[in-house]
């Protein structure tokens, strides 16, 4: 098979022919048909999640067919799509996965970051952890539903049920959960890296109430601000757009040290959380949700060889919306 390699030692991938991979007991081995390029697998070979086994195939937005099924599995067919996410397994035992908190089990696995991810045209992964997904979506735009989509939707959730919802960030994630807002009836602000007039334009296509730069105040107090960009600056300046009450929810992996800010902008019970991995319950409220809403995703598709321009326009702010790596 081909895969995109990271070695560790450089941020650039380096393609590679290595042996196709054999489902072990309770695995699918699939036929990788797409993958999201996600802001973590820049913190990934950037070196900011520096834990990663080495050397890896990154990549934990993967559809694929399935090829092979291993001992154990049931509730797949052969050629099946399905999609695997970031949450590649847990334990089980440790007190978050019996507290119902898998997603911050002690010993959980994580596609494309301690297990080989979909970077590549033959991929392996646990059947307990993979999605099936709605028909309605093709490969090219169902890959971001299982980052940008699934973080997304744990952060709103997060949120509780505010009517004004900030989003800081406004790509892959963002453009996803502002659909997803507006259905649910709430009133959506887009904020934006300042002069960044194509994610303006189309947060306001998909019903965003107002869009502006980062650097600008929205029209109106915000019950709720989600921060998709890794701008830990942005935690003091969203504070200050959020009524009394309300919170402000970190939906990234990593981010930027967060400046000292004056306590006056906490007070009136305003809240600070953070959003950590997925549960395999989000995973299937999203596809519920995604089956019934047409969304509509915004990807642009790269060879797999082309995977280090998909990163660098990332890394620049070139992508609108998601990037997607396309196998075939």
């Amino acid at each position: 098979m081909r895969a995109m390699l990271f070695d560790g030692r450089s941020p650039v991938l380096r393609l590679t022919e290595l042996s196709d991979p054999l489902p072990g007991a309770g695995q699918l081995l699939l036929d990788v048909r797409a993958c999201g390029v996600c802001r973590t697998d820049l913190h990934i070979v950037d070196g900011e999640l520096n834990q990663p086994k080495l050397p890896l195939i990154p990549g934990h937005e993967v559809v694929g067919t399935v090829a092979a099924i291993g001992q154990g599995v049931s509730g797949f067919e052969l050629g099946e799509r399905v999609g695997v996410p970031w949450l590649a397994h847990t334990c089980g035992h440790c007190r978050y996965c019996l507290e119902g908190a898998e997603n911050l089990c002690d010993h959980a696995e994580f596609t494309g970051y301690t297990v080989n991810g979909g970077y590549a045209t033959r991929a392996v992964a646990d059947a307990h952890y993979c999605f099936h997904l709605p028909q309605r979506y093709t490969d090219l735009t169902a890959a971001p539903l299982l980052c940008a989509g699934l973080i997304g939707y744990r952060t709103l959730r997060m949120a509780g049920d505010p009517r004004n919802v900030g989003l800081y960030g406004f790509g892959a994630a963002a453009h996803i959960i502002a659909q997803i807002a507006r259905h649910e009836g709430r009133q959506v602000f887009a904020f934006t890296r300042p002069g960044d007039s194509a994610a303006q334009m189309l947060a306001r296509r998909l019903g965003a109430a107002w869009a502006g730069g980062s650097d600008q105040a929205p029209p109106q107090a915000l019950d709720a601000a989600l921060l998709f960009a890794p701008v830990g600056a942005l935690v003091p300046l969203a504070l200050g757009h959020v009524r009394k009450g309300g919170i402000v929810v970190c939906g990234g992996i990593h981010m930027s040290d967060i400046p000292a800010f004056a306590y006056e902008r906490l007070w009136g019970e305003r809240r600070i959380c953070s959003v950590a991995n997925l549960t395999r319950a989000d995973g299937l409220a999203l596809m519920r949700v995604a089956a019934r809403i047409p969304l509509e995703i915004e990807a642009t598709g790269y060879a797999l060889s082309h995977a280090n321009e998909a990163l660098n326009d990332l890394r620049a702010g070139r992508v609108t919306g998601a990037a997607v790596l396309q196998m075939t």
